[in-house]
């Protein structure tokens, strides 16, 4: 076996030489100056100082848990090393505790923070910078967008921070993050606006700003500012391979979270419009199965029963192209448009149906939690049994009641395993009824189709699926082996 060896010391040797022969045989010439045509950032210790006072941490108590502690399943000795699981292990006895951070809105004590960090709180905690602390109650919640509107109890005269417009930010702008990372207090961390209108599945609103402002568990709930001190931002979640900061957040934008407040704050809920459709994208083979010229608009694949949608006249195969004179080319643009509108508008919806142009006048209803939680659909296997390969599981996505059936905290997301066929390649996998699918080859899970466009890709290469789980209270990576999946019929 032969074996490459490097001699630094000679190559450095040459390269002196080669240089010195340039240097003799070329002119040398003045190296052009380059201008700078870029401001160089600000200091922001003294947006930081006078932002600081309003930045709260948020301590919630839920419940304890009926029953005695969870004992945590033995691993098989292949899965302890990527669970770290020594062995037995309980879970400690007492209420639920979780952490988070949040920001005053107004003097009289208004606090924004995530749903997510006081959802099913039986005492919520806020703690102010100069570690006051004072008992807060829940004003309302939007669990579509994970906002939640606090009161702290008997506050006055506090200091409050007002919102900016996050529709101005660009692609490279500095933002700031404070918060009350793993408990620690004020913590501020600087980045730049990685990207905008992010949709990272975890809900039908998802409009997310992206930043590499670090961000780690504890920061949910706090302020995204821009430079000039202004909330931009709710932050909110982060992707991470590993559970720390790896460079990439998401914060709601404050387009969308200062709405949200305000409906909480007039009578503790949001109300969205709703149509009562489900819609998926044209691609060409379905315009020209339909026989449009193009790939313009959503296709309506099915009516709620007495929906506005369906008292309008609206049918499955038509195909959407306005809403109230806006243009709606995917899915996601109708979702936001129709949400947007007041309940009880009538709009105008031009549409195609067989080819032909139409145009329906529709009454906008409401969309309640209830009308949500009917979004969710039931288990589903992954993928359908006419469409290969097939992992073997069934899937579906988390809400709350199966948190609390399951015990799955909530900042766990992604999809609940609630059946392994036998003899399938997520069994052999080590998969398990009850395990968390938190991403799947790199993309964070949150829909059903997410996963299934992921086992798509990766069985055309009849590769290894890289799957990032949660289990027992600890997360792990698996593989699922596709090139020997049994595929369809």
């Amino acid at each position: 076996m032969m074996t490459s060896v490097s001699h630094p010391n000679r190559n450095l040797l040459l390269g002196v030489a080669v240089a010195a022969m340039l240097a003799v045989a070329l002119p040398v010439a003045p190296a052009p100056a380059q201008e700078a045509g870029f401001d160089t950032p600000q200091d922001f210790s003294e947006m930081v100082a006078e932002r600081l006072p309003s930045v709260v941490g948020i301590l919630s108590t839920g419940p304890t848990p009926e029953g005695p502690p969870a004992t945590i399943p033995q691993l098989p000795p292949e899965l302890r090393e990527f669970f770290g699981q020594p062995g037995p292990q309980m879970r400690p006895p007492g209420p639920m505790r979780s952490q988070g951070s949040g920001f005053i809105v107004s003097g009289d004590g208004l606090v924004v923070t995530n749903n997510h960090v006081i959802e099913g709180a039986e005492r919520i905690e806020v703690v102010l910078n100069d570690e006051r602390r004072f008992d807060a109650t829940l004003v309302g919640t939007d669990p579509a967008t994970d906002i939640a509107l606090l009161r702290i109890d008997g506050a006055e005269d506090l200091p409050a921070v007002s919102w900016g417009s996050s529709d101005d930010l660009t692609i490279g702008e500095w933002v700031v993050a404070i918060g009350n990372p793993f408990g620690l207090g004020g913590t501020v961390t600087a980045g730049i606006v990685s990207a905008r209108s992010r949709d990272i599945d975890a809900g039908p609103y998802d409009d997310f700003i992206q930043t590499d402002a670090a961000i780690n568990r504890g920061n949910s709930g706090g302020p995204l500012f821009d430079a000039t001190g202004d909330v931009v931002g709710v932050n909110t979640a982060i992707f991470s391979p590993t559970g720390g900061n790896v460079g990439i957040g998401f914060a709601v934008p404050s387009s969308v979270a200062e709405r949200v407040v305000a409906d909480l704050r007039d009578d503790g809920r949001v109300e969205r419009g709703w149509l009562g459709v489900q819609v998926q994208a044209l691609d060409e083979n379905l315009a020209g199965a339909l026989g449009l010229d193009d790939t313009r608009g959503v296709l309506i694949a099915d009516v709620v029963e007495d929906s506005p949608a369906a008292r309008a006249g609206l049918e499955p195969g038509d195909v959407i192209l306005e809403v109230a004179g806006t243009e709606v080319d995917t899915p996601r643009d109708l979702t936001f448009a129709i949400a947007d509108l007041p309940v009880g508008d009538e709009i105008d919806i031009a549409y195609t149906r067989e080819g032909e142009a139409d145009e329906v006048e529709v009454t906008i209803g409401l969309r309640s939690a209830a009308i949500l939680a009917e979004d969710i659909p039931p288990a589903t296997a992954i993928p359908d049994e006419d469409e290969g390969p097939r992992m073997g599981v069934s899937v579906t996505p988390l809400s709350g009641d199966l948190r609390e059936q399951e015990g799955i905290p909530s900042d766990v997301r992604g999809l609940l395993v609630q059946q392994v066929a036998p003899g399938s390649a997520a069994e052999a996998a080590g998969l398990r009824q009850g395990d968390v699918l938190v991403s799947a080859a790199g993309a964070q899970l949150g829909r059903v189709e997410t996963l299934r466009d992921a086992i798509a890709a990766v069985a055309e290469e009849e590769g290894l699926l890289l799957l990032r789980i949660y289990r027992g209270g600890n997360y792990g990576f698996l593989t699922v082996d596709l090139s020997e999946a049994p595929a369809g019929n």
